[in-house]
């Protein structure tokens, strides 16, 4: 469970409703602070206010707890090279090392080459040799979670 990619999708969700944080606090008799902390991050909701956020968006909690963020910028990780540079950077700092070097252990050298120049205080060969071997359904996933951060921003 991404915390940074429900925080995301939280907010998504409430945006695309028009709602303001003060409009979905009143609806869920909560306080405008709760949906702020949701959506940096730093909580997720209780499950009673998972219910109510679920009524409410007409989707399932797992739903909400497990996004599938439809690609409104890009569909494929060799796509991120379209992001542009400071964006993509923003992003990619959202995700801690180890986890950018296993998404980029399935790229192309391109792509790599690219956020080894995004990123040159980490030292990328030393992590993947940290990191060893990786079920190709991990390295899946965390490209996914970093393509649905970039199609949840602006």
């Amino acid at each position: 469970m991404n915390l940074n990619l429900i925080a995301g999708y939280l907010q998504f969700l409430r945006k695309s409703h028009n709602y303001t944080q003060e409009d979905l606090a009143g609806k869920l008799d909560i306080s405008r602070q709760a949906v702020s902390k949701w959506e940096t991050g730093t909580t997720l909701p209780e499950l009673e206010i998972l219910l109510k956020l679920s009524q409410l968006y007409g989707i399932t909690i797992n739903e909400l707890l497990e996004p599938v963020i439809p690609p409104r910028k890009i569909s494929d990780f060799e796509q991120i090279s379209a992001v542009p540079r400071k964006e993509l950077q923003e992003i990619l700092k959202q995700f801690d090392t180890n986890s950018l070097v296993t998404a980029l252990m399935g790229a192309s050298p391109e792509i790599n080459s690219l956020c080894e120049n995004l990123f040159p205080d980490i030292d990328f060969e030393r992590a993947r040799a940290a990191i060893g071997r990786v079920r190709v359904e991990t390295v899946e996933a965390l490209q996914k979670q970093i393509l649905s951060m970039i199609n949840l921003s602006g």
